[in-house]
């Protein structure tokens, strides 16, 4: 192998931001075909998944054929290579009825940040990156006078309807995930109490800045108004996880969706209905992703056929 190759593989992250520049500072003109197989696809398989494995591919063979247009090779080897099986990775968890109970209970003891965030990703479902870029000004209450949705900044909290307006994440561009996934949510109780609770927190350093505040209007940030990192909301949030009986350290922020989706499945909403909720374009998706936390409900057949062919026998 030479080491000017592919070398950088030997040291790339799981993030797949960095596979891009990783690729991009070997050299095409030296890959072999063992190269790519032994040492850039299947010496990874225990370390990174398919899908990142796929990624790496991908970049690779574009790589290549970029090299092929300028005649720096004369071949595509990674043409001759298959993707290999990577390491399975963790199965996604859903709270049950119980652990969600005292999971809210213990958000609603915890830092009133970190309590808004929980009540609301798991009481509506939204992705993790779409509450991290949630500003103020898509927090709406219904103005009944004027049957308009208006900020809670300029109508205050003195209404009994409140939604957020899913139209951004942390992605890039700011967009959310997919067209579909830009939508309205309603805000249920125990999440509006608690986002209350968090404005009126943040309206005190705001206040006393006066003039000088230069927030940014997130209604999850720092002390300072900066964007929250991923790092942060983990770390808190499995502080509180720990505190409701779970070892936080084996649950992520985003298994309050898979949540989210399982318990309005248990409790017998549709899935057409829990769909477009989660902000997904069609069932197949909700479905696919979700599998494990959806409860099949394949009643109709059975029920008609009893119908039809009505027995005296009542198990």
């Amino acid at each position: 192998l030479l080491d000017t190759g592919l070398a950088p593989l030997r040291t790339l992250s799981h993030q797949p931001r960095s596979y891009r520049a990783t690729i991009t500072t070997a050299n095409p003109a030296i890959f072999t075909y063992l190269d790519v197989r032994k040492t850039g696809l299947a010496g990874k398989t225990a370390r990174l998944s398919t899908r990142s494995l796929k990624l790496i591919y991908d970049i690779l063979n574009r790589s290549i054929k970029n090299a092929m247009k300028r005649d720096k090779v004369k071949r595509n080897i990674v043409d001759l290579c298959e993707v290999p099986r990577g390491r399975g990775g963790r199965p996604s968890r859903a709270l049950t009825l119980a652990q969600g109970e005292a999971v809210i209970a213990a958000a609603e003891q915890a830092d009133v940040r970190i309590r808004a965030y929980i009540l609301l990703s798991l009481l509506t479902g939204a992705r993790t990156e779409e509450v991290r870029a949630l500003t103020w000004r898509h927090v709406v209450a219904l103005d009944k006078d004027q049957q308009v949705w208006r900020p809670v900044t300029e109508i205050g909290w003195d209404h009994k309807k409140f939604a957020v307006y899913v139209w951004r994440s942390v992605r890039k561009q700011g967009d959310t995930k997919t067209v579909k996934s830009r939508r309205t949510l309603q805000i249920p109780t125990r999440a509006i109490a608690a986002l209350r609770l968090l404005n009126e927190a943040q309206n005190e350093p705001r206040t006393a800045a006066g003039d000088q505040w230069t927030g940014t209007g997130l209604v999850f940030c720092t002390k300072n108004s900066t964007p929250l990192s991923a790092t942060n909301v983990r770390r808190d949030f499995r502080k509180v996880l720990s505190s409701a009986g779970l070892t936080g350290a084996e649950w992520t922020p985003r298994e309050l969706r898979h949540s989210f989706v399982s318990l309005l499945s248990d409790f017998g909403v549709p899935i057409e209905d829990i769909s477009r909720l989660v902000g997904h374009a069609n069932t197949v998706v909700t479905e696919t992703v979700y599998r494990f936390q959806l409860r099949p409900v394949l009643l109709e057949g059975a029920e008609a056929m009893d119908r039809i062919f009505p027995s005296n026998h009542h198990p």
